[in-house]
């Protein structure tokens, strides 16, 4: 599963991040503050969001209860020391689908995340999506218009669909960074932009009139709504 960690405590959320990987076999991002852990829940799906309660700039309760009023459907985990009754009614009141509090073992939080899981919380992205007349078909990775076929390498792939998936919302290149080359330290900007412009050139040759990744000047790149 793919699950987003926001646990400020370096130590901690190295060593949990690193479980969740070894142990689990889940691909992790993890954040340190609620205001990154927002963002990334709200441009990218996740199938569990892992919040520590105590986070800094935007505690964990209020992410969830945030995201919440916005519609967002994903399984969502507080993490906390607090571990009164009235502390547990106030996480789940906020949107929260399981509370699990500190100090906790791994093999714990493992089996929470297989019961999330198990609830299929995150609807499936659909096979093929259409637009502006164009088919992105997730499965083979390729576009296509009409007969024509177009094969996208999996960064290209990964980023056409980002940016469809946020469509009508700009995404700046330190998200799209985090989002696509998130294990890849020798990574930089500019090889965002590089991906951009091999992608355009791939759109154009299906559709010579296509515009549809926009730059937005200073800060990152679009496709409208």
């Amino acid at each position: 599963m793919k699950i987003l960690l926001a646990e400020d405590e370096q130590r901690l959320g190295k060593l949990t991040s690193n479980m969740l990987r070894k142990k689990g076999g889940h691909t992790v991002d993890w954040v340190t503050d609620g205001e990154t852990a927002y963002d990334y829940a709200s441009v990218s799906s996740y199938d569990v969001l892992i919040l520590d309660w105590m986070l800094p700039n935007l505690d964990g309760k209020s992410v969830c209860q945030q995201l919440r009023l916005e519609g967002y459907s994903g399984a969502i985990l507080i993490l906390t020391a607090r571990d009164s009754v009235q502390d547990r009614i106030k996480g789940l009141d906020a949107g929260a689908d399981d509370y699990l509090i500190k100090p906790f073992e791994i093999e714990e939080l493992l089996a929470r995340i297989r019961a999330l899981g198990r609830r299929s919380f995150t609807p499936m992205l659909e096979e093929i999506y259409h637009f502006g007349g164009l088919e992105l078909h997730r499965t083979s990775q390729i576009v296509a218009k009409g007969d024509d076929r177009l094969q996208l390498s999996h960064r290209e792939f990964q980023l056409l669909d980002l940016l469809l998936q946020n469509r009508g919302h700009v995404l700046s290149r330190e998200v799209i960074l985090d989002r696509i080359w998130s294990q890849e330290t020798e990574v930089t900007i500019k090889t965002i932009d590089a991906t951009i412009k091999l992608l355009r050139r791939k759109l154009e040759q299906i559709d010579p009139n296509s515009n549809w990744i926009q730059n937005v000047w200073g800060v990152g790149y679009k496709i409208e709504a």
